[in-house]
């Protein structure tokens, strides 16, 4: 499915991650594909509200949660990335009130 949100696709995910030579690009690649992919669930299911939305971000977060598995190290500097994308995503599919904690609330990073 291609992503019909302007700001998402102009958007340059995990961009600070990408620039810090301590994350390897391949890692960081995957975790933009999982903001992409929660991006295209978002536009399939066109989440009704709030609740909707922290069920869509929060199976997201479970897939960051297997790259971690995966020996990405999610750290302080990835952690803020991460959830500040995690929000930006929200923000552009019209959901400003979003928690960024519960958007992210199953994480174990």
């Amino acid at each position: 499915m291609k992503i019909s949100n302007q700001r998402v696709t102009a958007h340059p995910f995990l961009k600070a991650l990408y620039r810090d030579g301590y994350y390897p690009d391949r890692a960081v690649d995957r975790g933009k594909e999982i903001l992409l992919r929660l991006c295209e669930r978002i536009e399939a299911d066109r989440p009704a509200d709030l609740a909707a939305l922290y069920v869509l971000t929060q199976a997201a977060t479970d897939e960051f949660n297997d790259l971690q598995d995966d020996g990405f190290d999610i750290e302080t500097v990835a952690r803020e990335e991460i959830a500040e994308n995690f929000w930006f995503v929200a923000d552009a599919y019209g959901f400003a009130g979003a928690d960024v904690e519960e958007l992210i609330a199953t994480r174990d990073w």
